[in-house]
């Protein structure tokens, strides 16, 4: 016998048309902070960042490809990565069907990672993706917009992700049993893993320069994560009580 609430369905439909306001304004407010976000002042992008690609080397502004704007995932898969992060795994698996969308929309969509091209032309592959991916490996891009650290970082003086500063790493300590899963799947250690971190960030082209207006790390990116607007909508929810479940998509069967 299910223990949630049963009713008829007259009073579903009370309870869906209370909720259905509970959404609108909801929604409203969601317009609300697209436009404060819209509204950030920019911040003109003076380095001359270069990014290794299936077309060569590129700078910033070439990875706009002709568009005025630019979204970058900053995607989790460090130099000694094997594979990419589960959870950036996740989110990129959205992206293909957005990408054609967005280019013809004056907004072109890269995800940008420090590992070797190589390395994550090879795992394009495997995921069956298509999107624009980009080696920050030469570069202080990464770095630059706080998502990727050093050991040094790590070991010591603690790093700033997420706006906020975050102390060293508990370097002795493993992690807990989510990251070292999570570190197993990307073919690192917990330490190495804990070096890059994800987000996303947005450029403008105006008038020969580039702006950088708006970036958003951690539970920022949710927004952007397909599946959890579905999961939000599923009779359970997200369903997470016991954590993180998630792994990369052709690892289901095979970790049954």
């Amino acid at each position: 016998m299910t223990t949630h609430r049963i009713g008829t369905r007259e009073e579903w439909l009370a309870a869906r048309l209370e909720l259905l306001e509970a959404e609108k304004h909801y929604t409203r407010q969601g317009d609300a902070l697209a436009q404060q976000r819209q509204a950030l002042p920019w911040v003109r992008i003076d380095r001359d960042y270069r990014f290794d690609t299936e077309d060569g080397e590129a700078s910033l502004a070439d990875l706009f490809r002709g568009r005025s704007q630019l979204l970058v995932y900053h995607f989790m898969f460090g130099p000694d990565y094997q594979a990419g992060c589960p959870s950036c795994s996740a989110i990129a698996d959205g992206f293909n069907g957005s990408t054609a969308h967005l280019a013809n929309h004056d907004v072109m969509l890269w995800a940008v990672s420090r590992a070797p091209l190589a390395k994550l032309l090879a795992f394009r592959e495997r995921m069956s993706w298509s999107f624009p991916w980009a080696s920050s490996r030469d570069s202080d891009f990464n770095f630059d917009f706080n998502v990727s650290f050093t050991e040094e970082q790590e070991r010591t003086t603690g790093i700033d992700y997420n706006f906020r500063h975050k102390p060293k790493f508990e370097w002795c300590s493993g992690g807990n049993p989510v990251e070292r899963s999570f570190a197993e799947m990307a073919g690192t250690d917990v330490p190495t893993y804990h070096r890059e971190r994800p987000g996303m960030s947005a450029f403008i082209r105006e008038v020969g320069a580039i702006y950088h207006t708006y970036s958003a790390y951690a539970r920022g990116v949710d927004g952007i994560w397909a599946m959890y607007a579905w999961l939000d909508r599923a009779p359970k929810g997200r369903n997470e009580a016991d954590g993180p479940w998630w792994r990369h998509h052709d690892r289901y069967e095979t970790a049954s």
